[in-house]
């Protein structure tokens, strides 16, 4: 069964620019960086996932998507605790995926680091890049910049767009078998809001009210980043990003701010929870 979400994968022209840029807004220097190949990665290991940054080139499905779409969100990462049971059951769900994979990047020590991956066939999620990802050793956390009550800690939600709410609530979970939590419409928000619980963050699912239902693809949209203390966090990324100002998130209990030009053009919300 699926149990986590392992990873986001972005992709981007620029590794350096890229993690530059992702240091400054996680407050966490990324505590992997190694080749595939000619396909380079930076990994930023948080609580409960990680940020995958890669810079595939022209090089393989990764580098198609920089092509077509530029840099950005390019595929989420399901932590299965039986991959090859987990690649069966989808299987019979008419969601096939690729024989089972060790993606193996070499760091400029020499030092490998691997991950049994299978992929799933891009179809069957209706667009949104997705793979299954079997068990890895428990990677060390990215270290702080400076404090870590300003650093992000986690990631609280992804969001996913979809034009077929209803389809995307058949994927997320009956297929996949994520916890359906909650389903949410708000005329003012002008959205459909669901939430699949993925370990310890959500998948949300987002339909814009005005757009008529349709079979166009689903696309990963934004994340949303947690944070011990929000006020510690927003004055720090403010020092480098253009941040809005503190608010009530709209789940109690919760202060929010929006990061207005995160880097590779990610829709960035920053999260911290009230005592």
């Amino acid at each position: 069964m699926i149990t986590a979400l392992d990873h986001i994968a972005l992709v981007v022209r620029d590794l350096d620019a890229a993690v530059d840029g992702y240091t400054r807004l996680l407050g966490r220097h990324p505590d992997w960086r190694g080749a595939s190949g000619p396909v380079s990665h930076a990994w930023f290991q948080l609580g409960n996932t990680a940020l995958d940054v890669i810079a595939p080139g022209d090089t393989g499905p990764a580098g198609a998507r920089l092509a077509s779409h530029g840099e950005g969100l390019w595929g989420l990462a399901f932590a299965s605790d039986d991959i090859e049971a987990e690649r069966k059951r989808l299987s019979r769900l008419s969601m096939p995926s690729t024989e089972i994979i060790p993606i193996r990047t070499t760091a400029d020590t020499g030092e490998p680091r691997t991950w049994p991956t299978s992929n799933i066939d891009v179809e069957a999620t209706h667009g949104v890049t997705a793979f299954l990802v079997g068990e890895t050793p428990d990677w060390p956390i990215a270290p702080a910049v400076g404090e870590d009550a300003a650093a992000v800690s986690g990631l609280d939600h992804v969001v996913v767009s979809t034009r077929h709410p209803n389809r995307a609530a058949a994927l997320y979970g009956a297929r996949l078998g994520l916890d359906f939590k909650l389903d949410r419409t708000n005329p003012d928000w002008d959205a459909r809001l669901m939430f699949f619980r993925c370990g310890d963050l959500v998948v949300e699912v987002a339909h814009r009210l005005k757009e008529e239902p349709s079979d166009d693809p689903d696309s990963l949209w934004g994340l949303s980043w947690r944070v011990p203390d929000i006020d510690a966090a927003h004055a720090r990324i403010g020092e480098t990003f253009a941040v809005t100002d503190v608010r009530e998130g709209r789940k109690p209990g919760t202060r929010v701010f929006t990061v207005k030009d995160a880097p590779a053009g990610v829709p960035t919300l920053i999260l911290g929870r009230t005592a």
